[in-house]
């Protein structure tokens, strides 16, 4: 049952009696209106009114206002302006740019700027290399989206999709210190795309794809992968992969079952769903079958794209055919990346024992983890309101930390499984439970574990 949240957090900004029982009335009403209160702050007192600012979560913009019908619906209260905080966050945008270097007066302009920059250009000029070295090329990512597939809202164009690429890039400055820009394309055409992130590239030293619409995104990122001389990182596959790939690997200590000997059903197969297979094949499972909303991939399946073909090639090693529901029966995981309430409590039963359930469509996952909760040992989710938040946050920081550090100019399925690792192994054997397989995404210990085996794997692919 979806509980009020600080998605939908308001501020209510309204006059009250001076009385005894203002209070309890207001916050009764809040609670017969389903909201719940976070603030209640006294601004202004008068003789004959007092001013309040009554904060509150609610699960919705119409519960929202629902609240606040019913607060005026009280004898003597005004409702002067209801501010939503979300909205409050974002004016004038969530990340600014900063000099690293004091500009106080001429001899700091001198070394800063004119004359005495000129040095450092032409120092670039003779090795190129340098550019890593002196300027913001050494810590910078570039956070790139054309707007098509924006988190759970489809394809709502660049402009729409700037306020999460903003998210993005003050997370990787939270998380690991990583400079990044959002940059949103004003165009779907795969080939200005691919030109466009290769023009802008010299200034960056990673660039983060995000929000692109599969299978659009596989050539994005393979061609610009073949063109570039840094890492591109595509978060929408391989962030998810890296941190569905940590959780299963401690859901499994808890269980008790060795990947190997295990079916593991993947629902789901566009960009998430892709990278999550492709790494777990790199870990030898029993078998893996992947669905997606024509059914079970199999290799008779036909009007398959390039992507679909290659997953199936790799996977069901059966060939079985049918729908999820077929696919569900006698497997251990279900790592689910699709559409929400596709399955019940009815269809985990016919899992095996001990089964492992990621449910991780936002906002509503494929089952309500409290039906999956009847029959699985394990659950886990992509939101924040119940155990095990599969989240990319707990990845993509620290990844780019450490390819920054390595100077790295490629990235490999070598170093997306230590990032894994690293996230897996930040929970300790005393820690790991059910309820704990993957580290809070506020553990400050997670970026820097995931930046140094990065590294390290970067370093060793040097030689």
């Amino acid at each position: 049952m979806p509980v009020p949240g600080p998605g939908y957090s308001i501020t209510v900004r309204l006059e009250a009696p001076p009385s005894a029982s203002a209070a309890g009335d207001l916050t009764g009403a809040v609670g017969r209106a389903g909201g719940v209160i976070t603030a209640f702050d006294v601004v202004e007192s008068h003789g004959d009114r007092v001013v309040i600012d009554l904060t509150c979560n609610a699960l919705s913009a119409n519960h929202a206002k629902d609240i606040t019908d019913t607060l005026e619906t009280l004898p003597g209260v005004v409702v002067r302006k209801v501010s939503d905080r979300t909205f409050l966050v974002h004016l004038g945008g969530k990340i600014e740019v900063t000099s690293k270097v004091p500009l106080r007066n001429r001899d700091d302009l001198s070394r800063a700027y004119t004359p005495g920059v000129a040095r450092i250009c032409q120092a670039i000029a003779e090795n190129p290399e340098d550019a890593r070295r002196l300027t913001i090329k050494r810590n910078t990512v570039a956070v790139v989206t054309d707007g098509s597939a924006v988190l759970g809202l489809g394809n709502i164009g660049p402009a729409a999709a700037l306020p999460v690429m903003e998210g993005k890039a003050a997370l990787f400055k939270k998380f690991a210190g990583v400079d990044a820009w959002p940059i949103c394309l004003d165009t779907q055409d795969t080939e200005e795309i691919i030109r466009t992130v290769q023009i802008l590239a010299p200034v960056y030293g990673g660039i983060n794809l995000e929000d692109i619409a599969a299978p659009r995104c596989f050539e994005i990122e393979a061609r610009l992968r073949e063109l570039l001389d840094i890492p591109v990182f595509h978060d929408d596959q391989h962030g998810t992969a890296i941190v569905v790939v940590a959780a299963l690997r401690n859901a499994l200590r808890v269980v008790g079952k060795d990947i190997r000997d295990c079916k593991l059903v993947v629902c789901g197969a566009g960009a998430a769903g892709s990278a999550i297979i492709r790494l777990l094949l790199q870990q030898t499972p029993g078998d893996v079958i992947a669905v997606d909303v024509d059914g079970i991939v199999h290799r008779d399946r036909e009007n398959m794209d390039s992507n679909l073909k290659s997953i199936a090639e790799r996977t069901n090693k059966k060939n079985a055919k049918g729908r999820l529901h077929d696919a569900l029966v006698e497997a251990d995981v279900f790592i689910g990346v699709s559409a929400p309430n596709l399955f019940g409590a009815a269809q985990v039963a016919t899992m095996n024992s001990d089964a492992i359930v990621f449910a991780l469509a936002n906002p509503d996952p494929e089952i309500d983890p409290m039906e999956a909760q009847q029959h699985a040992a394990v659950v886990a989710t992509g939101r924040s309101d119940f155990p095990n938040q599969i989240n990319n946050v707990l990845a993509f920081p620290g990844v780019f930390r450490g390819l920054l550090d390595a100077h790295a100019r490629t990235i490999t399925d070598a170093m997306l499984l230590a990032a894994a690792n690293a996230i897996a192994d930040v929970v300790t054997p005393d820690q790991l439970n059910a309820s704990f397989i993957v580290p809070s995404v506020f553990d400050a210990t997670v970026a820097g574990a995931v930046a140094e085996a990065v590294r390290k794997q970067a370093a060793a692919a040097k030689g």
